[in-house]
């Protein structure tokens, strides 16, 4: 069961306070509004206060601004981890510095003032929100249910202890399919959301964060994110996740 909702909680003192992600909001909102509609699960919630790290599924180049938007009607201010050389961006990289979105590196290492956990550390000094995507590209599942999941969100959580929150959303391929030239704006489309409980880590507190403990922790992390989508869908999910590597085929780029 979902419902239409535009604001399901009380907005953070993050967001109540002025900030280029008013402007932000003020110009693209009401033109997203005009092509989507939301529909949250009843126990879609997130903290109203504090650091955490959402991550959902991917499969639609889209995808970013359907959840950044899904973030901000929940009462937070959307962040993303987005490749550094897009800081250097004329512009671009101003509005990515100005929002916090935070850098990384192409091999996935986080990076703030040189320090690899930097970005973390501002993170909680903020108590910002940051989405990562698990996958790391838009799966590969020709049904596009979640493949195999990378090891960054995770690493991340394990290491801080930052509260890590899946979430599955469905609908935004109808607006703009994988790959696709364009996007699909009338008749206006619906995005169904269900945000998760934070997945519980505790089996690994104490433990070295290994290679062993990041990839049980990303399975748990990937299967919770496949049963979100499930309950969206309406339908049973594959029993095993998509495998690139198994099927010939890249882990990045187009098909």
């Amino acid at each position: 069961m979902t419902e239409t909702v535009k604001m399901r909680s009380r907005p953070s003192a993050e967001k109540r306070r002025p900030s280029l992600f008013w402007v932000l909001a003020s110009l693209i909102l009401p033109l997203w509004s005009c092509m989507v509609r939301y529909r949250f699960t009843p126990d879609s919630k997130l903290p109203n206060t504090g650091p955490f790290i959402m991550s959902p599924n991917h499969y639609s180049e889209i995808d970013p601004i359907a959840m950044g938007a899904a973030i901000w009607h929940l009462g937070r201010l959307p962040r993303f981890m987005a490749k550094e050389s897009l800081f250097k961006v004329p512009v671009f990289g101003w509005l990515l510095k100005a929002t916090g979105q935070i850098p990384v590196r192409r091999e996935g290492a986080v990076r703030a003032n040189g320090n690899p956990m930097g970005a973390a550390e501002e993170l909680i000094r903020r108590e910002a929100a940051v989405i990562v995507y698990p996958e790391g590209t838009l799966t590969r599942d020709p049904d596009l249910w979640p493949m195999r999941g990378k090891s960054g969100a995770v690493r991340l959580a394990l290491e801080t202890g930052i509260p890590l929150i899946p979430a599955a959303h469905w609908g935004t391929q109808n607006l703009m399919p994988r790959y696709g030239k364009g996007i699909h704006p009338f008749p206006r489309k619906t995005i169904e959301v269900a945000v998760g409980e934070p997945l519980d880590l505790s089996k690994f507190e104490g433990r070295d964060v290994d290679q062993k403990v990041v990839n049980e922790a990303t399975v748990m992390l990937m299967n919770e994110i496949t049963r979100l989508l499930a309950g969206l869908r309406g339908e049973t999910p594959p029993s095993e996740l998509w495998d690139p590597a198994k099927h010939k085929q890249t882990e990045t780029g187009r098909f």
